[in-house]
């Protein structure tokens, strides 16, 4: 029986690592390369549900994947944000980034009193949009309680959603007349992914891909609050219903922050020694 359930675990790992691979190496294709490696793998999970049904026999292994290994991932994700780029060379732009966030979550959270959805949905497509996509859904699902069917629905919708707009951002940037500076602020702090920052501010120069990214930088680094708060709201509701239900910290964001410290670290020392 525990051959069984190990080889089950087995085959999901070897399932989602085989749908990562054609993911990694499909965005290396023509066109493929403007939609990222997250959209492709989302697309072939799709439609490999639509005709194929869920893999019920390999459920352990693509569990594992879906919540410890993505939580790996949202560690090392750190390394991509260096603090002191994003306090010090790109201060404004972090004021437009909570901008963006608190008008993406309040936008989202207002329509849904019109359309009457799901509530915990809503605000996952409203974090997703406003901070940074698919890792800001992964990172505050656990404080949230969030269900694992619209974890997945939001970061499908976000990631389709950022790709079409980050193409339609370089048709706007060919057909009016808006400087590659601003061109890249608008990029980093509108679009979802830093693969979709990239794509449509790299179509502009050098100057709008480095704005991009340090726009998109900023709103990454606000994940980090962001959790903290949402952590103080569950905790507050959950005494103010009288109920016993634990708030868990995700501790893998203290692993982002230590990353991303980390990160700050060594490019600050290297930058010390070259002077």
């Amino acid at each position: 029986m525990k051959s069984l359930k190990s080889k089950a675990f087995i085959y999901g790992l070897l399932f989602t690592f085989i749908i990562a691979v054609i993911s990694l190496l499909g965005s290396k294709l023509p066109f493929l390369d403007k939609i990222g490696a997250l959209t492709i793998a989302i697309l072939i999970a799709i439609l490999y549900r639509h005709f194929k049904g869920y893999p019920e026999a390999y459920r352990s292994g693509i569990a594992f994947s879906s919540k410890r290994l993505l939580k790996l991932a949202i560690i090392l994700y750190g390394l991509k944000l260096n603090i002191y780029d994003v306090i010090g060379k790109g201060s404004d732009l972090v004021l437009i980034d909570i901008g963006v966030i608190l008008f993406s979550i309040g936008l989202m959270l207002l329509l849904n009193k019109y359309i009457k959805g799901d509530k915990n949905l809503i605000l996952l497509l409203g974090i997703g949009t406003g901070v940074c996509g698919a890792a800001a859904i992964a990172a505050v699902s656990p404080i949230l309680k969030s269900r694992e069917k619209d974890s997945a629905i939001s970061i499908g919708i976000v990631a389709l959603i950022g790709t079409i707009f980050s193409l339609a951002y370089t048709v706007i940037y060919s057909i009016f007349t808006i400087s590659p500076e601003v061109f890249g602020v608008w990029s980093g702090t509108s679009l979802h992914e830093i693969a979709h920052v990239i794509l449509a501010s790299d179509f502009s120069g050098q100057e709008a891909l480095s704005m991009g990214l340090l726009g998109k930088l900023g709103r990454v680094f606000l994940l980090i609050p962001l959790s903290i708060i949402l952590i103080l709201i569950m905790r507050k509701k959950s005494h103010s219903e009288n109920e016993k239900k634990r708030i868990d910290v995700p501790y893998f964001l203290l692993g982002f922050v230590m990353m991303a410290l980390f990160h700050t670290y060594v490019s600050l020392h290297t930058w010390l020694c070259k002077l």
